[in-house]
């Protein structure tokens, strides 16, 4: 489930782009490190220098003691045995981070990640809204030339960054998204609260809580009831689908009338949740076909689709 503490350390992971010693996390940060496990990984510091093990204040330098153990010589505490795991760190998976924005965002797959250099990344467009992600913006502000490379006509630019970072105001023609309260964690999936969306807004405390029975307010999330608890996380036009097949309360209708409700192309309910076939086996794609088969009552001979858990198909279950 929401778990603000794991997001708050993948931010500051983030944020500070090296490893950092484990020594150093806090108690609230250390008892997250199992939810978080799937973003960070173990990393190499060097193992000539730790950070003291008794005042984590300063980097001294690692001797052997001469009885097969190590000690380090701090400027405050003097001699401290140095254990194994002192030398331990953790960093945060980068690659990681950023294809779970971009599905966050529903950039296009096909749409690449351009490493732009010194912790700016183009991750791609949302809805032809150019979308950046940086450490620190202060490049960006010596480089406007940066925005120009990445600057669709008559779109605004998406910066994505740690609001501790943020030195300015963004400027004309920029939105900005604080990385730690635009974005929740849930699982493995990162959601995007939209700051125009009156549905975020009913539930900016968990947008994946239930709302119209499993899905959530704006549809993005879906809670199985047979299933591990945990929501599960749908693109912008899963969403439309799942919503128009809600709003028939229920009755059994064709394919076309449901993708007309949803505004969608496509000429099946199913189109949108189909797995291609690079992305088997991936959680994130197959997850929300799994609840599609889950909650679509399907009749292909008679090609009508209905909602099983729909408001007036649920009261009818109840009262027979």
């Amino acid at each position: 489930m929401s778990s603000p503490e794991s997001w708050l350390l993948i931010c500051r992971l983030f944020a500070i782009g090296a490893p950092i010693p484990c020594t150093a996390l806090s108690s609230r940060e250390i008892n997250v490190l199992p939810a978080v496990g799937h973003a960070v990984k173990q990393a190499m510091l060097d193992r000539d220098f730790v950070l003291c093990p008794h005042c984590q204040q300063h980097r001294a330098q690692v001797w052997g003691d001469g009885h097969g153990g190590r000690t380090c010589r701090c400027p405050d505490c003097g001699p401290v045995t140095v254990d194994r795991d002192d030398g331990a760190s953790l960093a945060l998976d980068e690659d990681w981070l950023r294809r779970k924005l971009r599905t966050a965002l529903d950039i296009n797959s096909r749409d690449g990640i351009d490493d732009l250099g010194n912790g700016v990344w183009r991750l791609g467009n949302a809805r032809s809204i150019p979308v950046l992600l940086a450490r620190d913006p202060m490049r960006i502000w010596h480089e406007p030339a940066l925005l120009d490379r990445v600057r669709v006509d008559g779109q605004v630019i998406r910066l994505i960054t740690p609001r501790s970072q943020l030195h300015a105001p963004p400027g004309a023609g920029v939105e900005w998204l604080a990385i730690e309260e635009r974005f929740a964690l849930y699982g493995d999936t990162l959601s995007f609260i939209d700051p125009g969306s009156q549905a975020t807004k009913a539930v900016t405390a968990d947008p994946a809580i239930p709302v119209n029975g499993p899905f959530s307010a704006d549809f993005r999330w879906v809670t199985l009831p047979n299933g591990n608890g945990s929501p599960i996380h749908c693109t912008e036009a899963q969403a439309k689908v799942f919503n128009a097949l809600w709003s028939f309360n229920g009755q059994e209708v064709t394919a076309d009338r449901i993708m007309q409700r949803a505004g969608l192309a496509s000429d099946k309910p199913i189109d949108v949740f189909k797995v291609k076939t690079r992305d088997k086996g991936k959680p994130e794609y197959e997850q929300p076909l799994a609840a599609y088969r889950a909650l679509v009552i399907t009749q292909r001979r008679q090609g009508l689709y209905s909602l099983a858990c729909a408001p007036t198909a649920m009261h009818a279950s109840f009262t027979q």
